[in-house]
């Protein structure tokens, strides 16, 4: 995976080490024992320092023989984490650190059967298992549950960064490959094929992209910032398998690596193993793969771009984007120096020059009269939260976190020192109330390393690139003998050849199903009436002084006119003012005393019956204690007297939106795909479709592009009658025991400060189901009041099939087929749901992703009963729902053996048992009704899936003509659809 910010993909062995040093209570208190100078399995400990505000200690070592460096986190949670990170500095756009990400996890020296990588995800209970190829780094981390997982995760992992098969027909699979378009006809013609160019292929139909791209290449041209570490599709073809294993041998060494570590399980042990398995191999070396600092300009610059049109622009006059960034040489961010960007998209080429003196004269206002006391407090607020908010993925966030900063020999102990930071930076404002004015000033105002860029759609942009994609593969193709025009051919039916073998995995590590906990551990939920009337969940769990509040509201009684509005009255609800408060003091209010407040609309499932559901919003928001009577009043504020009637900002807020639905097709177009698909199965997928679909997408640019936008103005209010008000709501709680007394009387208040229906409001739907939940673990069984879900039915509806395809200008396409089956709690759901991940790993990742190319692909099944086949970043269409066929074919004929069963039960146990933070908490149960007794259920119907029900349910469900199906492509003009009268 590449990712300019984010993170990437990778998989390990058991080796019986037993820990020698499990002497104190917790994680933290056994780290604090170590000592400077204490020498562990060939490291030097060299810093311990305890972090209380973050409950974890850290603890910096060395290698001793090749420098490498490693920092534990010590801290008591059981989802341990390991990350190995590399420097990689590449000096063209061919993609190499990119590719050879890839490259390296198709199989090692002990481990050397085919793609170990995606193998181990069905072999293990992991929680997380990727890698990532950042512009200057690339990452590979892991977390796990189960210490003996931990242990088999970790030897694959050291095997393939240390020692990679790098094959070179996993670099052809991989990075790239001139292969006939048929592999099996010599007289098709040749065309580039490969994962990581038809991953970046679509990665370049993003124009955030493709913007945030040529901002770092222009502002730091340089050095390696000046390249695509990606590739960009075009250069890639220029990489050679020999400048990949270079690339290895030079990057890919101790002494260019940072370990990190985090959670509760013994360092001793991890020390030993890594030292053992990779670093006792290998002696140092002087890297060469620093990043220099860059040169500082003496006068600003400016540069434009293009990128392709935006299909679902609200104005097609106003789509250039602007940006004015200023590089910040003492500070390290995503890059060795950071920089600072401001810039608006959206606008008209005629406006640009506006937007650069907007720039220049907020800057000027703050140099002259500084910021806000309470703008500051909201942030170091904000900050409080971070610190005190408690994620399952803690030790990703910590990685990620600080991958940057010690990449370029930053002190990761010091960042993760918050509370310091925030102490020293509170000092120098007390010192000089001008500190921010003359940061300002100094960076911004008197920075002449600053760059204004300017990018605008081209119509012709999408076809200017296939054409010189055309040209680069007419240079390829006419530059080969008649010699290598056959090696062609024939490496292209061994790819074929390999990649249709049968894989022998065994030499894999591995856990067992004997592994997995039978039972879950049950959680203790209270249910209570508040004002006698309302239901509230309280669930006591650690949550580190925060309190967690929700509500759900029901639609029952909103007009169906009205319902496509819903997400746009839930996005702007929050922004637009309440009470006392304009948009911008309300803002504020929620930034200084609050961790954010969410509005959504939700389409909930029912267990039990396909055709019916429950539709509401779901309101969220979480707080430090001492602020929960803020919250609450905030709330009351915002259901009690929001504001609809500033139509300026309403049109900002509209615009915004629209513009976000937009940007993020490229990256979610499998799930639109999926959501259109299922339209007419059920009939909540309507609604899905209405909520989260294309349609949502196609509306908000509809109104986005309506001059007078009070007609959509006056919907608010209309809805909110129906939804802001206490009729047929539940609300939660997830908080410390100690904080619960409060919590309840604050929802007493806020309950009865809700407005309240003068009269009974009829559902708009005539079929309405009262289904009571069942009693929760914990409370008094006998008194406890029950939650009443009011689902929606409809005895008329009937399934049916739609096939539609949205053309979009994109080189890639996003293909999604659906199924009708059957509900959470039919005993064939746990059937359908191990057959999903089977048919995944054994059938459709070597046909979809091996074979065809695409990024993506695979099978899923709901929690609505729905069955998906999916791609991603896909070159094909209608070969890939060909895959989906034949997938179909091949589990019905039960071409999978017992050993593939168990593999496909832990891929889906390692989802089912991910860990759960202290606000999450009783939620399943909350939102969807599934109690605990349910969950375990299913998990022991999980357990008891055998190959005779999964022949079963394949021929039952996903035969042709068994179930009905919907399927949907977005994707370019495609000659075969159009020919198809059935496509829509």
């Amino acid at each position: 995976m590449w990712s300019r910010w984010k993170l990437l993909n990778l998989g390990c062995r058991f080796i019986n080490y037993k820990p020698w040093r499990w002497r104190s209570s917790t994680a933290c208190d056994r780290a604090l024992e170590y000592k400077i100078g204490e020498k562990i399995h060939g490291f030097t400990i060299n810093q311990v320092t305890p972090l209380p505000e973050l409950f974890l200690t850290a603890v910096k070592l060395n290698h001793d023989s090749t420098g490498a460096q490693y920092l534990h986190v010590a801290r008591e949670d059981k989802n341990n984490l390991f990350s190995v990170q590399f420097r990689t500095t590449p000096m063209d756009s061919t993609g190499v650190p990119h590719i050879l990400e890839h490259t390296v996890l198709c199989g090692s020296m002990k481990y050397p059967c085919r793609d170990p990588f995606f193998k181990m995800l069905n072999r293990s209970l992991a929680t997380f298992m990727n890698a990532f190829t950042a512009s200057d780094y690339t990452l590979y981390p892991f977390s796990t549950q189960n210490s003996k997982d931990f242990q088999n995760l970790l030897s694959v992992y050291l095997d393939a960064v240390f020692f990679p098969c790098l094959r070179e027909l996993d670099f052809w699979q991989e990075g790239w490959r001139l292969e006939h378009e048929n592999p099996t006809d010599p007289q098709s013609p040749l065309v580039f094929k490969g994962v990581v160019f038809n991953e970046m292929k679509g990665a370049f139909t993003d124009n955030e992209r493709i913007f945030s791209q040529y901002l770092q290449n222009q502002l730091l041209p340089d050095h390696t910032y000046s390249v695509v570490s990606g590739g960009d599709p075009l250069s890639i073809p220029d990489l050679s398998w020999e400048q990949l294993k270079q690339f290895h041998a030079t990057h890919y060494h101790p002494s260019n690596a940072r370990f990190f570590t985090y959670g509760n399980l013994p360092l001793e042990q991890h020390l030993r193993q890594i030292h053992e398995e990779a670093l006792s191999k290998f002696q140092r070396i002087e890297s060469s793969t620093t990043v220099p600092a860059q040169k500082l300009w003496d006068i600003p610059r400016e540069y434009h771009v293009t990128c392709g049109p935006d299909t679902f622009a609200t104005d097609s006059t106003k789509q250039t984007t602007i940006s004015v960034s200023f590089l910040l040489p003492e500070y390290n961010g995503y890059t060795r120096e950071a920089y600072f960007s401001v810039g608006l998209q959206g606008i008209a080429d005629k406006h640009m020059e506006t937007v650069k003196n907007i720039i220049t004269r907020t800057i000027d206002e703050v140099i002259e009269k500084g910021f806000e006391d309470n703008r500051v407090e909201a942030l170091l607020h904000k900050i409080e939260i971070q610190m005190k908010h408690q994620s399952t993925s803690f030790g990703l966030a910590l990685t990620s976190y600080i991958a940057s900063c010690w990449n370029h020999e930053g002190d990761p102990t010091e960042l993760l020192n918050l509370g310091k930071q925030v102490t020293q930076f509170r000092k120098c404002l007390k010192e000089n109330p001008n500190f921010l004015q003359e940061k300002v000033k100094q960076y911004f105002k008197n920075n002449q390393h600053r760059l204004t860029l300017s990018m605008s759609p081209d119509e012709k942009y999408y076809e200017k690139q296939a054409q010189m994609e055309t040209e680069k593969l007419k240079q390829k193709v006419d530059s080969l003998s008649m010699k290598d025009r056959q090696q062609i051919y024939e490496k292209g039916l061994e790819l074929r050849t390999l990649q249709s073998k049968p894989q022998d995995a065994s030499c894999l590590p591995a856990l067992k199903v004997s592994d997995i906990e039978r039972t879950i551990s049950f959680t203790e939920l209270d249910i209570a009436l508040a004002a006698d009337e309302i239901p509230v969940q309280y669930c006591a769990q650690p949550t580190n002084g925060v309190v967690y509040f929700r509500a759900f509201s029901s639609l029952n009684t909103l007009p169906e006119e009205l319902r496509p509005y819903v997400p746009l009255f839930c996005s702007v609800l929050t922004k637009m003012g309440c009470g006392i408060y304009d948009y911008r003091e309300q803002a504020q209010q929620i930034e200084l005393k609050t961790g954010g407040m969410s509005v959504t609309p939700h389409v909930i499932p029912d267990d039990s019956h396909l055709d019916m559901y429950e539709q509401g919003v779901l309101f969220s928001s979480l707080c430090l204690d001492r602020n929960l009577s803020d919250m609450m009043h905030l709330w009351s504020e915002i259901f009690n007297n929001p504001h609809f009637e500033d139509e300026e900002h309403f049109k900002v807020l509209v615009k915004m939106t629209a513009q976000e639905l937009s940007n993020g097709i490229p990256d979610s177009g499998h799930l639109y795909a999926s959501i259109r698909a299922s339209r007419t199965l059920t009939p909540a997928g309507d609604l899905q479709e209405t909520f989260n679909g294309m349609d949502q997408v196609r509306l908000m640019k509809r109104i986005a592009e309506t001059s007078d936008l009070k007609p959509i103005l006056r919907k608010l209010p209309r809805i909110k009658k129906h939804l802001l008000n206490c009729d047929n709501m539940r609300c939660s709680v997830n908080a410390a025991p100690q904080q619960m007394s409060q919590a309840g009387k604050e929802i007493e208040n806020f309950i009865k400060n809700l407005g309240r229906s003068k009269k009974e409001r009829k559902s708009v739907r005539p079929h309405v189901i009262e289904k009571p939940d069942s009693k929760p673990v914990g409370g008094d069984f006998i008194n406890c009041p029950q939650i009443i879900r009011k689902l929606i039915t409809d005895p008329t509806f009937k399934p049916c099939q739609m096939k539609t395809h949205f053309l979009l200008p994109f080189p890639v396409n996003y293909v999604g087929e659906c199924v009708r089956t059957v509900p959470y709690t039919d005993p064939d759901y746990a059937s359908l749901r191990i057959l999903a991940r089977l048919m995944t790993a054994k059938f459709l990742h070597t046909e979809i992703r091996e074979k065809g190319g695409a990024y993506g692909g695979g099978a899923k099944l709901s929690s609505n009963g729905i069955f998906t086949f999916y791609s991603y970043r896909d070159p094909n269409s209608i070969e890939t729902l060909q895959c989906f066929e034949k997938a179909v074919n091949w589990a019905k004929s039960g071409s999978f053996t017992l050993e593939d069963i168990d593999e496909a039960k832990l891929s889906v146990f390692s989802v089912a048992d991910a860990p759960v933070a202290p606000s999450d908490k009783g939620m399943d149960q909350f939102l969807y009704g599934l109690s605990d007794e349910m969950k375990q259920a299913h998990r022991e119907q999980l357990f008891a899936v055998s190959h005779e029900q999964l022949i079963n349910v394949s021929n039952k469900y996903l035969g042709i003509g068994q179930s009905t199906r919907g399927l949907a492509i977005l994707g370019p003009d495609n000659v075969n659809i159009d020919k198809d009268p059935s496509w829509r």
